[in-house]
C-alpha cells in the first residue's frame, strides 16, 4: 500500500466521496467518567464544500449530552466490501437551525422524530474535521487479497491502495 497524503481541496473531496459512498459512520464522543468513549451509528445529511459533515440528531441522545460537556469526536467510516477505510477527528457544533432541518429532513429522520420536523428534540450537528486518515484500496475485497496473496508468492509489491493523512 502506497502512501498519498492529500492536502486543501483534494482532502475535502476525498471525504466527501469516502462519506457519501460509506454513508453511515460511528461517531465516538467522550464520556464523562469513562476511559472509553461512547460510540454510536449515524448516517450523514451532508458533506459541504469546506469538508464539514452534517447530521441531525436528538438532544436526549448520550451523544448530545457527551457534546454538550466536550466538543471533541472522532468519525469512523468502513466500507469492508471495498476494503475502504476513514478517521475522522475533530470539533463539533450544535445547533437548531431550521434551515438545516428543513433541507435535510427525511423519511429516515422522521422515524425518529414523531413530532416530525417540528420536534423541540432535533437539532443540527455539524462536524469540523482537524484531521483525518484513510485508507483507500482501489479495487474490492476479493481482489484485494488476491494481490496481497500474489505479492507475497512473487515477492513483487503489487499496487493495492493507498492510504494517507488528509489535511484541511
Amino acid at each position: 500500500m502506497s502512501t498519498e497524503n492529500l492536502r486543501n481541496q483534494e482532502a475535502i473531496d476525498k471525504i466527501k466521496e469516502m462519506v457519501d459512498k460509506i454513508d453511515v459512520g460511528m461517531i465516538c464522543s467522550f464520556t464523562s467518567g469513562s476511559d472509553y468513549p461512547h460510540a454510536v451509528p449515524m448516517s450523514r445529511q451532508e458533506v459541504d464544500e469546506e469538508g464539514n459533515i452534517w447530521f441531525l440528531f436528538s438532544s436526549e441522545s448520550e451523544t448530545h449530552r457527551n457534546l454538550q460537556r466536550d466538543n471533541r469526536l472522532s468519525l469512523l467510516y468502513a466500507h469492508v466490501g471495498d476494503y475502504n477505510f476513514l478517521s475522522v477527528n475533530g470539533i463539533c457544533e450544535i445547533s437548531q437551525d431550521r434551515e438545516r432541518i428543513d433541507k435535510y429532513w427525511n423519511k429516515m429522520i422522521e422515524a425518529w422524530f414523531e413530532k416530525g420536523k417540528e420536534d423541540p428534540r432535533i437539532r443540527v450537528l455539524k462536524v469540523i474535521p482537524g484531521e483525518a486518515h484513510y485508507w483507500d484500496n482501489k479495487s474490492n475485497k476479493l481482489v484485494t487479497l488476491a494481490k496481497i496473496a500474489a505479492s507475497a508468492i512473487s515477492g513483487q509489491q503489487l499496487d493495492i491502495g493507498r492510504e494517507g493523512k488528509l489535511s484541511l
